[in-house]
């Protein structure tokens, strides 16, 4: 049923979004727990100053984490963004965080449907949360092209942000719990493999967006969160590139 915003207030309004804030900051203390955006930005950091003293090989490999670890990390990522959302923000940083999570969206469901779904039916998985990941992909696409039609200073712009939220942690919550311990039990031997394939494959639909991507990333978090992250990209696609013309 949809809402008649014509009936409400602006004070219930703002008191539903604090209510649905309040549910998903607890819903996601436990997600946090299990991973820091600074914590694995930190860790990167350090791997890039390990890896900068060695072959560009070896530094490729260093970098491309396993698949498993990619996909929480994109998780990380979203979670963190939605910590910080708030529905009396300016209207061009609300526009920006919505613009950062739904590039993210995008680009992380395409990568588990190319890559990651696959390899585990091609492994023999069977559940229940992997046959409706892909239908709930399509949810999440839906509300963020009606987002990406929405102005951000009108009223469905936050209540449909938090239908998006809510699809999200319930998907992010199913694959933590279920397909990515599945995952690395079914394809223990083939993470790595499958981590660098989605690492590449993340450059390639990330290159085009680059501008957007850290715009929004240096306005979604912190100075030194949004420029750790800015570095970790742009030497990604270097090594890439390197890596690329190295192999050809």
């Amino acid at each position: 049923m949809s809402t008649n915003y014509d009936q409400r207030s602006p004070e219930e309004i703002e008191n539903e979004i604090e209510s649905t804030r309040t549910e998903i900051d607890r819903t996601l203390e436990a997600l946090e727990e299990r991973f820091s955006v600074r914590a694995r930005i930190d860790n990167a950091k350090q791997r890039l100053d390990t890896a900068m003293g060695s072959a560009m090989d070896s530094a490729v490999d260093t970098l491309s984490p396993n698949i498993t670890s990619i996909i929480r990390m994109d998780h990380a990522h979203v979670v963190a963004a939605f910590r910080r959302y708030r529905s009396h923000l300016p209207t061009g940083r609300k526009r920006a965080m919505v613009a950062n999570v739904c590039l993210a969206l995008d680009v992380h469901a395409q990568l588990e449907e190319e890559i990651f779904y696959p390899a585990l039916r091609n492994a023999g998985a069977q559940s229940a949360v992997l046959d409706k990941s892909v239908p709930e992909h399509d949810e999440m696409r839906t509300l963020i092209a009606n987002l990406r039609n929405i102005d951000p200073t009108d009223l469905q712009f936050d209540d449909t942000f938090r239908r998006l939220m809510r699809t999200v942690l319930h998907h992010v919550a199913d694959e933590e719990a279920v397909l990515l311990p599945m995952a690395e039990e079914l394809l223990a031997d083939d993470l790595g493999r499958l981590g660098w394939e989605m690492t590449r494959r993340k450059v390639a639909l990330l290159k085009p967006h680059l501008g957007e991507l850290t715009r929004t990333t240096a306005r979604t978090f912190p100075i030194g969160s949004a420029a750790a992250v800015a570095g970790v990209l742009a030497l990604g696609w270097t090594l890439f590139r390197s890596g690329r013309s190295r192999h050809h």
